[in-house]
C-alpha cells in the first residue's frame, strides 16, 4: 500500500513542475514622460513649420503687391472716370476674327488678372475692347464693346465685383500695330485692362 505522505509529496512536486513551466508575462511599461515629450516636440516642429510657411506666403503676397504698385504708370489719355494707370502685370486677352468669346488660353490670363485684382478690393479698373481695321467703324465699336463685356462677365464669374469694372470700346481707333497683315490684326483684336484712379 502506498503511503499517503508519498502521494502528497508527488502531487506537490507535480504542481511545482506545472507552475515553474508556465512563463511569466513581462510587462514593459513605456515611460509616459518620454512619450509625451516626443509628441510635444513633434507638435512644436509641425507648428513652427506651418508658421514659417504662413510667413513665407505673406512675404510673397507683399512682394507681389509692391511689384504691382511699382508697375503702375500714368497713361496720358484719360479714362471714362479719372486718371488711368497702366500695368504690365495686367495682361491683355486676344480674340479670333469677328469673335468675342473667351478662348481657353485667355481664360487662364483672366484668372491671373483676377487673382491680382482680388488683392486690391477697392481698386476700380477699365476694360477696353479693340478690333482690327476690317469692318465698318460702327460695327467695330459694337464688336469692341462685346469683347470688353465678355472679359467683364468672365471676371465677375471669378468673384470680382461688377461695380469695380467699367467697359469702353475703341473699335479700330487705337491699334497696337498699324501694319495691315494677319499678325498685326491678331495683336489689335484684344481686351486691354487699365487701373482707374480718381
Amino acid at each position: 500500500m502506498i503511503n499517503k505522505g508519498f502521494i502528497i509529496l508527488i502531487v506537490i512536486v507535480c504542481v511545482g513542475l506545472i507552475l515553474s513551466g508556465c512563463p511569466k508575462k513581462t510587462m514593459v511599461k513605456e515611460e509616459p514622460s518620454v512619450k509625451s515629450a516626443e509628441e510635444s516636440e513633434t507638435r512644436k516642429e509641425k507648428e513652427a513649420k506651418e508658421a514659417d510657411q504662413i510667413r513665407e506666403e505673406e512675404a510673397k503676397k507683399e512682394w507681389a503687391k509692391k511689384e504691382f504698385e511699382k508697375s503702375l504708370v500714368t497713361k496720358k489719355t484719360p479714362g471714362i472716370e479719372g486718371v488711368i494707370f497702366e500695368s504690365k502685370m495686367l495682361k491683355d486677352i486676344h480674340f479670333d476674327f469677328d469673335k468675342y468669346e473667351i478662348g481657353l488660353g485667355d481664360s487662364e490670363i483672366l484668372k491671373e488678372n483676377s487673382a491680382l485684382l482680388m488683392k486690391y478690393p477697392v481698386m476700380r479698373f477699365q476694360i477696353e475692347g479693340h478690333c482690327d481695321e476690317r469692318g465698318t467703324g460702327e460695327y467695330n465699336l459694337a464688336l469692341g464693346e462685346r469683347r470688353a463685356n465678355s472679359a467683364k462677365d468672365y471676371l465677375t464669374s471669378l468673384g470680382i465685383d461688377a461695380s469695380r469694372i467699367v467697359t469702353i470700346s475703341y473699335g479700330e481707333e487705337r491699334p497696337l500695330d498699324s501694319k495691315q497683315d494677319e499678325e498685326a490684326w491678331a495683336k489689335n483684336r484684344r481686351a486691354h485692362f487699365v487701373i482707374l484712379s480718381k
